[in-house]
């Protein structure tokens, strides 16, 4: 329950909204639910967020949303080599993804839930993703590492072939013996495929 004294802002109802998705699912969970962990009324909720489903997609934007600062500044960090960030970067997404996923397998059920239905939030997440490997891809096509005609398509294929690693419907073999050698060997064939071929 919020101290008497707590401001009401968006965050705070975003908070309580995932705690109470934790605790009921996303199929029992109501904007009710919300206002009682809050100790507000559901108005106060709807001051913030005009629906039910108008909150479920902003606290879906929010869960997706957390990596990508990590990423974009893998991105765009000019001290790294194109083939070693863009291994890094691909690293980085399959660990915070592996990690939100066997620490909080709960939630992370709900969000699959939450995004099939906000299917638009995940669209605009895979371009923010495709386009940080776009960034990476062009890096190296400048620098003479990467041999790529169309960065664009390059990256995009890059994100589909390493959807074994970031796609929460691949999560239950995240833990399974040898997933991170099968990772290793996916991110070499990868860049080994884009690099340029020596003079």
């Amino acid at each position: 329950m919020m101290p008497r004294t707590a401001v009401l802002d968006a965050e705070t109802i975003l908070a309580a909204t995932e705690d109470v998705l934790r605790r009921h699912g996303p199929a029992k969970a109501t904007v009710v639910d919300v206002a009682r962990a809050l100790g507000v009324s559901h108005a106060a909720v709807y001051r913030h967020f005009s629906s039910k489903a108008a909150l479920r997609e902003a606290v879906t934007r929010r869960w997706i949303d957390r990596s990508y600062d990590r990423l974009a500044a893998i991105a765009d960090d000019t001290t790294l080599p194109p083939p070693e960030r863009l291994r890094t970067w691909l690293t980085a997404l399959f660990t915070a993804k592996r990690a939100k996923a066997l620490d909080d397998p709960e939630l992370t059920a709900t969000y699959a839930v939450l995004a099939a239905e906000h299917n638009s939030v995940v669209a605009e997440h895979v371009a923010v993703l495709v386009g940080q490997v776009r960034a990476i891809v062009s890096a190296g096509a400048a620098t003479g590492d990467f041999d790529v005609k169309d960065p664009g398509a390059v990256a995009q294929a890059v994100f589909d072939a390493t959807l074994a690693f970031h796609h929460p419907a691949h999560a239950p073999s995240w833990q399974t013996d040898g997933i991170d050698t099968a990772f290793d060997h996916v991110c070499t064939l990868l860049i080994d495929g884009l690099r340029a071929a020596p003079c």
